[in-house]
């Protein structure tokens, strides 16, 4: 790199100087805003049903070849959907498989502890059943 290099200068003068929108034709265009813009309205966050029902959380090992499932029951007014996506949620916050049989949610292994906080925050009443 030389020395001689050609700098173009922060304050405001030299090449830069002119304003490259002088030449636009603005035509009926308004020049700003009239009247300072209007804050937007703030919408209350809908308020969710804090007590959606009990939920049974036990582990089952039972008739299932030695491996451990937590499962998810006692639901009453839930559509099958519902029960899909609060399933893929807590097999996300787990990290493990899990599927809706029988109209209970089956998670892989034993995950009733983070199984029960993803239902609290749903708004669930957990309770945990079994040994």
């Amino acid at each position: 790199m030389g020395k001689n290099k050609k700098r173009i200068g922060t304050d405001g003068g030299g090449e830069l100087s002119s304003n490259p929108f002088g030449a636009l034709n603005l035509g009926d265009l308004p020049s700003g805003p009239a009247t300072p813009a209007q804050p937007a309205k703030v919408t209350p966050a809908p308020k969710t049903n804090k007590d959606r029902g009990r939920l049974d959380v036990r582990r089952e090992k039972s008739g299932r070849g030695g491996k451990t499932v937590t499962v998810v029951s006692g639901w009453k007014g839930i559509s099958i959907d519902e029960k899909q996506s609060l399933a893929k949620s807590i097999q996300k916050r787990c990290g493990v498989g899990g599927a809706v049989k029988n109209g209970n949610i089956e998670i892989q292994g034993d995950k009733r502890d983070e199984a029960k906080e993803a239902l609290e925050s749903a708004g669930f009443r957990v309770v945990f059943t079994g040994g």
